[in-house]
This record gives structure tokens, sequence and C-alpha cells, in this order.
């Protein structure tokens, strides 16, 4: 009796890979019945499409992106760019883009660009040669020649993380510097008289410090020390500018971080150096991650609604490609100032 070869097995021998008709056979249908399946699950009925499923899983099959593609005009991608994986701020956002793409089958494809930006250019030629779906950029520090060519790419380009008048094309974020001038009063309305504050060295977070000094200045602080650590902050940044604060200004009473993580290191140094907090020294943050509400003491902060922002990120780009109106092209989500027990 001759040996059966299963769609699989076969398919190696022949091409090398498992294909949409070894598919199709195992599972009884066309193979127009099995892309349907797997792009638009809605339009078949739930027994092909377990059906469909089960000889996927039976074969490993893995669709042809790039071929499908071609045939419909559309990547089913979308890049995303942040300065950085390993700080936690814009997770919220990316797994809020994630998920808001993932229910119309669409896919993302992150990229690291890094807080200098020196990578983003090379990032963005790769991309667009890739021609995704859309691209979402964290912030809007952007070269006039990467500008240039994203404008150029007819690509739906979502800037977020910050805000401007002209964004290459669509927008969601909010204004650091009203961040900054908004901590500042905050502090000084809550009776601080000697605020001081450790800053990163990136673009947005150096928006917030100008707006937060010059608002102090402007109430009448004649000093307000600085101390600047690199991007992306640690805890250990937070101790030592702490350290170095106090070394040359003992008299501060309220630290205001640009991250939640420096605002941590800065709690973990007042106590390691015998303070109270927030009768000694008072700390604030920004991002309101996580663990700030959990600290001890809870950690006031700005919350800013991430969610919002990657869900609006991916609202656009799928509206955009459906044809639909995308509404007003600059959103302002704001940011909320929660005040817990630091301060």
């Amino acid at each position: 009796m001759p040996e059966t070869k299963s769609p699989q097995r076969a398919a190696r021998r022949g091409s090398g890979g498992v294909t949409i008709n070894d598919v199709a056979k195992l599972a009884g249908v066309s193979a127009i019945t099995v892309s349907r399946a797997l792009n638009m699950p809605a339009q078949v009925s739930p027994l092909t499409l377990a059906r469909v499923r089960e000889a996927v899983s039976s074969t490993g099959y893995v669709p042809n992106l790039l071929a499908g593609g071609l045939a419909s005009n559309r990547s089913r991608l979308v890049a995303a760019l942040v300065p950085t994986i390993v700080g936690p701020v814009f997770l919220e956002t990316i797994q809020a883009l994630t998920a808001t793409l993932a229910e119309a089958g669409t896919q993302v494809m992150l990229g690291q660009s890094g807080y200098d930006n020196s990578r983003e250019d090379a990032l963005i030629d790769a991309i667009i040669g890739r021609r995704p779906e859309g691209i979402v950029l964290t912030g809007i520090m952007h070269s006039p020649q990467g500008r240039k060519r994203l404008a150029a790419s007819g690509i739906p380009i979502v800037e977020t993380w910050d805000l401007s008048a002209e964004p290459i094309d669509m927008l969601v974020g909010f204004s650091h510097p009203k961040v900054g001038e908004a901590v500042a009063n905050y502090l000084l309305d809550k009776g601080y008289k000697h605020p001081a504050i450790i800053t990163a060295d990136d673009q947005r977070a150096r928006q917030r410090s100008t707006a937060f000094e010059s608002t102090l200045r402007a109430r009448g602080v004649a000093q307000v020390p600085v101390s600047v650590v690199p991007a992306p902050t640690t805890l250990g940044d937070g101790r030592s500018g702490l350290a170095q604060l106090l070394a040359a200004h003992p008299e501060i009473d309220v630290v205001f971080g640009s991250s939640d993580l420096l605002a941590h290191g800065v709690i973990t140094e007042a106590y390691a150096r015998g303070l109270r907090i927030p009768q000694d020294l008072a700390v604030m943050g920004f991002g309101d991650l996580a663990f700030s509400a959990h600290l001890h003491p809870a950690l006031t902060t700005v919350r800013i609604d991430g969610t919002s922002i990657g869900r609006q990120a991916a609202r656009f780009i799928l509206d955009r490609a459906a044809g639909r109106d995308t509404g007003p092209r600059i959103r302002d989500i704001g940011f909320t100032i929660v005040e817990r027990k630091s301060t």
C-alpha cells in the first residue's frame, strides 16, 4: 500500500514550505475560504473558521503577508518608534496601540530610535521602504530631512507624546511646557519655598524643566536648583541627583523628578539620609507608573493617559486606511496632576 503524504510533507519536498492550498485541502475548503478566514474571520461561519484554524495549527502554516499585501495594496502592518524599550513610560501607549490595531487585523512592528534621535533617520528609511499602513512616532523632534521623507511617503503618520501646531500629518499628545508650568504653580500654591528639579536631558523633559524654572522665577523664586541626568532615567539617577542637589542646596524643600523612576530614587535617597517625606522633603514625579500609587508615601505625579494616545493613534491610521474622515488631525489629550502623600 503506497504511503499517504501529508500536505505538510508534500509541500516541504516540493517548495520548502506549507502553502495555503495545503491548508485548504486539509480543511476541506477552498484557498479563498482559507484566506478569508485568516484575514476576515467574521465573514466565515464558526464551523469553517474552526476547521481552518485547526488545519493551520496542524501544518504550521504562516501566511505570506508580502504576497497578500501586494494583491490588496495593504500590508496590515504599522510601525511604531519609541525612544527606548527599557523605560516603562511608553508601554501603556504601545499596549493600547497594539490591541486596537489587532482588533482590525493589523500588527505592530516596534523600533527603538534612541533619545538623541541618532537612529531615527535610518529607521525611517527602512520603514518607509517596507510600506507599512502607518507610522507612529514618539515626539516631534525629527530632523528636517526625516520630516521631508515622511511627508513625501504618502504613508499616514501619527506623532505622539508631544504637541505642535504643524505636525507632519496627524498628532495626539499634550504640551510639555504646560506640564512644567502647572507643576510649578501646584508646588508654590502648596506653600513650598525652595523647589528643585532633577530632569532627563531629552528634549521633552527639558521642555518641562524650562517651563518649570521660568514659572517659578516669574512668581518670585530667585534660584531653581537643577540636576540633569541622561535619558532614559533610572532610580539610581534619582538617588545621585538628590545627593548632588542637597550638597549644593541643603535648603530645598521639594524635588520634581522628570520621571516617576527619578522620583522613586529621590524617595530612596531621602530615606537613606534619615529625611522624612513630605515633612522634610516633598517629592513629585511624572508619568504615574504602576508602582507610584504603592510607594511609601504614595507619589504625587503627573498622569498622562497613554491608553488614549495609543487608541487614538490607531484610529487615525485605521480611519485613513478605510477612507473615513479622521476628524481633527491634532488631538490634545491634556494631563492630570494626581495628588498623593509625597507632597
